[in-house]
């Protein structure tokens, strides 16, 4: 598939908002980020903001995009429309839960009802935005079960970095934060690997005998290009990316998203206030822009089958 930068965005940045707010949400309640006013309207303003970007961006992936209100109105059988639902109907609580935090520097009782409801809330906007994916049935590298567990984990993993950042910055004697973006980190990692072993081990059930429908008829080839020229459905659906070039990108990809954060943030345990900040500045920047690749690639890689029908052996 052709990796359009604006839905690159919007996966990415909205996922780092909704984890650091899903972090917010819980961690706040459960008594581990005290109501700290500085903090929270840091906190806050960084999620919001980067959900509020991500959103804005993939409404230029859209041909229309003065009529993206359209799209909410389809909530009962569209993942696309459920994640705008999810995503809108979060702001309402997270706002209340920031004024309380912010405003009145208070996380817990009533306020902490608002926490777990906007945690869940950003929760669910990050599975639906996966699951837009994984109900795509004719691209089998998204039609899995690994897809959904690494959309939640990266966003899980990328929110507690930056709330491991803003952590330290605000010098919160906070020590389960490290931890917890440890815990993220050695949580993502397997499951991108294991994402990464599946689709290069397994292929698309659907090939060019069934997709015609001669399968009982011997091998399909194709006789002659349907086209003079690249077409529509080539350019969007029959993106090709050499091999080489994908396993160097994933490499870079692992090595900014996971390896680099990782060692960054464990030696944040050995270092001085300020180098400890600047330690967790690095990660979390690199590990966004990890995630960038990986989202790249994520795009990339797919094949969908309607290139069968243009002399591609499978899908």
């Amino acid at each position: 598939m052709h990796p359009a930068a604006s839905v690159i965005l919007f996966t990415t940045l909205s996922g780092a908002g909704a984890g650091l707010l899903a972090l917010l949400g819980l961690l706040g309640p459960l008594g581990l980020l005290p109501a700290a006013r500085g903090f929270g309207l840091a906190a806050f303003g960084l999620a919001l903001g980067a959900i509020s970007a991500g959103l804005l961006a993939s409404t230029f992936h859209l041909g229309h995009p003065e009529r993206a209100w359209r799209a909410f109105s389809q909530w009962r059988s569209s993942w696309l429309s459920r994640e705008g639902v999810a995503a809108l109907a979060t702001y309402p609580p997270a706002g209340l839960y920031a004024l309380g935090w912010v405003g009145l520097e208070r996380n817990s009782g009533p306020w902490a009802l608002l926490g777990l409801l906007t945690a869940a809330l950003a929760v669910l906007t990050v599975y639906c935005t996966a699951m837009i994916y994984v109900s795509l049935k004719p691209i089998q590298r998204w039609a899995n079960r690994w897809v959904a567990p690494n959309y939640l984990a990266l966003a899980l993993m990328t929110g507690a970095l930056w709330l491991h950042l803003l952590v330290r910055l605000f010098a919160l004697p906070q020590p389960a934060v490290p931890g917890l973006a440890v815990a993220a980190l050695l949580l993502a990692a397997p499951l991108k690997l294991a994402y990464w072993r599946f689709i290069d081990r397994t292929r698309s059930a659907a090939t060019p005998e069934s997709a015609t429908g001669l399968k009982g008829l011997g091998p399909v080839r194709l006789f002659e290009a349907p086209h003079t020229q690249e077409n529509y459905l080539l350019r969007e659906m029959g993106y090709r990316i050499a091999r080489k070039h994908a396993a160097r990108l994933r490499r870079i990809a692992a090595l900014l998203a996971f390896a680099l954060p990782l060692a960054l943030t464990l030696a944040t345990l050995a270092l001085p206030p300020w180098a400890a900040s600047l330690a967790a500045l690095a990660a979390a920047l690199s590990a966004t822009a990890g995630v960038l690749i990986e989202r790249w690639l994520f795009f990339a890689e797919a094949k969908h089958t309607v290139t069968l029908y243009y002399g591609q052996n499978a899908a």
